[in-house]
């Protein structure tokens, strides 16, 4: 049967939902956007998370009591392995474009496999360097190809798809710490070796599960955008977005020569400070210059993980499309701000004031990476050319790997050792980057000229009266994109 443009099967592929309020996460997680493939790739994410889980609750640990390497020698070993996690994102990007995604994510499970039961039998820091080093460019490369096959997968519905990996992410992770937490009270050698042995598992059984997908491929209304597009430029070269967008399109070479996508990510590292903050940021300040209880520390991660899963769902669709994904970057530096103003009154207020301030600055850290976590993928992906997906997609996944390498040193080198002043100074900048970064975002995406030929005619037609040619919004917006 042939289905009109407003039926509700049409609604439900376009990620509306049928009923107010939609399923609830477990429904959606057994019926997600892109069907089985997604299913399965949800499983295996969070396996994996499962594994960093573990490594996270146990490798400083592993390093200190197993390899017995110094406090400094861990610092640098770890930095440089963030270091070489940001090369991750583009080179995972590029190969993406040129091969099958299912294969090279399989590729860095099995790069993470050998690399981590390399560390097994490394003793010393100068073999243990550069196979860490290698377990994170593998990591971060397997994060971006999980994105670019959700985005292949999820089609139009990825930020559903989004929300629901990150609950499974999120899941998944405190299913890790919190077994890695039974290893570490043993505290014994083999525990160690056996926590590092259960990430490896980790890698194994997610390889498996991804072998078991298919291999995604453009959604078709991708397919037919691009062809539109190219069909635009011969027919039309002179016309309105469409053909304007081609010919821009025409002239790139990819992402690195793309200087309003490269603006993007850059204003994007400091769209992830939430993490540093959350991580670094709030168990420092609370420890350093507070009388709250340290005994807090843990709930700041309870905090996050159990808001994350229960909010994750609801969030993403506020911030489904290109209009609300900007208005996401405004609100996510408004919650930063009142975050970092939190930060900076804690260390004037008493020991249960301070410990109620801090818990309020977690609250806020996490909605506004709740915020984020949506507006950060949908942006990278609508500014990028469909055809050159991949590609980009690599180059915007280096955001979150520089942050991750520059963000921690920034806060206890700079932020922190200015004291409150720092925390505001903080929350200015960043609340000022999303300002920008919504106005650059907002020209992009919405950039239409004065007239555009109304379709199947040559005459001109307003853009204001665009909606009535029937173009699908988002159709019409992605032209505008470019």
């Amino acid at each position: 049967m042939r289905r009109t443009k407003g039926s509700r099967e049409d609604k439900g592929s376009r990620g509306v939902p049928a009923r107010a309020g939609g399923p609830g996460l477990l429904a959606q997680l057994r019926n997600p956007p892109g069907g089985r493939n997604a299913r399965i790739m949800l499983l295996a994410l969070g396996v994996d998370r499962a594994g960093t889980g573990l490594w996270a609750a146990s490798s400083v640990l592993y390093l200190t009591f197993v390899t017995h390497l110094s406090a400094q020698q861990i610092g640098v070993l770890l930095g440089a392995a963030g270091v070489a996690g940001i090369a991750g994102s583009p080179l995972a990007g590029r190969l993406a474009s040129r091969f099958p995604v299912r294969p090279l994510l399989i590729g860095c499970h099995l790069l993470r496999l050998v690399t981590l039961t390399l560390v097994l039998v490394c003793a010393d820091f100068e073999a243990l360097l550069p196979v860490v080093a290698f377990t994170y460019l593998g990591d971060r490369a397997a994060k971006t190809l999980e994105m670019l096959f959700a985005t292949r997968t999820a089609g139009e519905r990825r930020a559903a798809y989004q929300a629901l990996s990150r609950s499974a992410a999120n899941a998944g992770y405190a299913v890790g710490a919190g077994t890695a937490a039974v290893g570490l009270a043993v505290g014994t050698t083999d525990a160690y070796r056996a926590l590092i042995l259960g990430n490896a598992l980790s890698f194994v059984v997610a390889a498996a599960l991804v072998w078991r997908t298919g291999e995604p491929r453009e959604r078709a209304s991708e397919v037919v955008r691009t062809g539109r597009a190219a069909a635009g430029a011969s027919r039309a070269p002179a016309a309105g977005p469409t053909a304007g967008g081609t010919r821009e399109q025409g002239r790139r070479k990819g992402p690195w020569r793309d200087r309003g996508y490269l603006r993007f990510v850059l204003l994007d590292i400091p769209m992830n400070l939430d993490d540093s903050i959350l991580g670094v940021g709030l168990p420092l300040w609370l420890v350093n210059r507070t009388s709250a209880p340290h005994a807090l520390v843990p709930a700041f991660l309870v905090i996050n993980t159990v808001l994350v899963v229960a909010l994750q769902l609801t969030v993403s669709k506020r911030a489904e499309g290109p209009r609300r994904a900007v208005r996401a970057v405004l609100l996510y530096g408004t919650l930063m701000f009142v975050c970092c103003v939190c930060l900076a009154t804690a260390g004037g207020c008493g020991t249960w004031a301070a410990a109620a301030v801090l818990l309020a600055a977690a609250v806020l850290v996490t909605l506004a990476e709740l915020m984020r976590s949506v507006s950060s993928w949908e942006l990278a992906v609508l500014l990028a050319p469909p055809d050159e997906r991949a590609a980009y997609l690599g180059v915007a996944g280096m955001a979150q790997s520089i942050q991750k390498s520059a963000g921690p040193p920034l806060l206890t080198g700079v932020v922190m050792a200015a004291g409150p002043v720092g925390w505001l100074v903080l929350g200015t900048a960043v609340a000022g980057l999303a300002v920008v970064q919504q106005r650059a975002c907002t020209r992009r995406l919405f950039r239409v000229p004065k007239a555009v030929p109304a379709p199947g005619t040559g005459m001109e037609l307003d853009p204001a009266d665009r909606r009535s040619t029937g173009e699908p919004p988002e159709q019409a917006q992605a032209f505008e994109a470019f």
